[in-house]
């Protein structure tokens, strides 16, 4: 019993670094957009075509993201704003957004 345990906590983990992995190249993904939207200005429509491509759609679903279209227009928007994924996800970024929320408040 122990054994299958162990085999399940270690399936399990090697499932949520996949995971990860995946999750990775969707930032990357969406770091590629942001830097075309910046020099050609087709970000968003290069996000959304790759997303919606079966390599796209893979890569979400790995990722444990549904690529429906609701995701697709979250992607697109993220883009249009043009805020790198490691500014976004920054603690900083994070604490600016708070700030300026309760002033708008």
């Amino acid at each position: 019993m122990k054994d299958f345990v162990d085999g399940t906590a270690f399936n399990n983990e090697q499932g949520n670094r996949a995971r990860k992995l995946f999750a990775a190249v969707v930032l990357a993904a969406l770091d590629d957009a942001i830097a075309d939207d910046k020099k050609y200005g087709n970000g968003p429509e290069q996000i959304a075509r790759w997303a919606r491509s079966r390599d796209g759609r893979e890569v979400l679903s790995c990722a444990g993201i549904d690529p429906n279209e609701r995701v697709v227009d979250g992607l697109m928007e993220f883009v249009g704003r043009g805020v790198r994924t490691s500014v976004a996800l920054s603690r900083e970024e994070s604490e600016r957004r708070q700030a300026a929320r309760q002033a708008a408040a």
